[in-house]
């Protein structure tokens, strides 16, 4: 792949067909500044077209994930008073943040998230566009925006596709705070571990997996479960159907047959 981006809020390391990326702003438990929302879009944009790269692994320094917004941006925002013809600064701030997001959420690449410590806000709502979240004992997640006089304006959709409508309206309507068993139970995350020795090997679990699916495939795939409920289910499946039969003859199909009947391992699950 290409040099990885010179960042100053993030970590990065590849890992393999990984890329480690950590959030690494301890000293404000890692709260989402403009410069972080653009670094993170920066990272995602540069290896989407890397094949390199499979899957994304998101975390926060220091013992937590990320508190949400970043009050300094917030402040700065409010002494910016909105010029004639001009977007107000809270507006371009927030909907920055959900271009981000958006963008993680429909990125080619499969996303985890292990999460410890605070997933508030904005932080909550990233680990909610991830294709697989793992929780340490320590996370403690919540949509504390009402409570705060202020909405979850862009991250309240996600929150809604992940965990569904009923259990969206008591989280963010009373501001509630749960911990990891809860929001295991909520479909928020997928596992829990019961220490930080087992959150690894949940990762290293996870890893091993993403290795052993076709990178293109896996693409594909979560790309068309994008799709659901979004358009009437003939056309989808039409669809599907052509890109079942362009995977079927294409060459990870090819190599998957013949890795099945020769009773081997496929080329993408090899170790680099």
């Amino acid at each position: 792949m290409e040099s990885l981006p010179h960042c100053e809020t993030l970590l990065l390391e590849k890992q393999g067909p990984a890329l480690l990326v950590t959030i690494n702003r301890p000293d404000v438990r890692n709260a989402m500044s403009l410069q972080m929302v653009a670094e993170l879009s920066t990272v995602f944009a540069q290896i989407e077209a890397d094949p390199i790269i499979r899957a994304v692994v998101l975390r926060g320094a220091g013992g937590h994930f990320c508190a949400g917004g970043d009050i300094k941006d917030m402040a700065g925002a409010r002494t910016q008073p909105a010029a004639d013809g001009e977007a107000d600064p809270f507006y371009r701030l927030n909907r920055a943040f959900g271009q981000m997001i958006q963008q993680v959420n429909e990125s080619s690449k499969v996303v985890i998230a292990v999460i410890e410590g605070a997933v508030m806000g904005g932080g909550f709502g990233l680990a909610c566009v991830s294709d697989v979240a793992l929780a340490g004992p320590t996370a403690k997640f919540g949509m504390p925006e009402t409570s705060l006089g202020i909405i979850p304006a862009q991250i309240a959709p996600f929150v809604v596709e992940r965990i569904g409508l009923t259990q969206a309206r008591r989280l963010a309507l009373l501001g509630l705070k749960i911990g990891a068993a809860e929001a295991e139970r909520l479909g928020i995350v997928h596992q829990t571990a019961d220490s930080d020795g087992q959150l690894e090997e949940l990762l290293a679990q996870a890893l091993e997996r993403v290795r052993h699916c076709a990178p293109g495939a896996t693409a594909e795939t979560k790309a068309l479960l994008h799709r659901v409920g979004k358009e009437p289910m003939s056309g989808l499946l039409d669809s599907a159907a052509e890109k079942f039969a362009q995977a079927v003859r294409g060459t990870e199909g090819n190599e998957g047959t013949m890795a099945f009947m020769q009773k081997r391992p496929p080329k993408w699950a090899e170790n680099d």
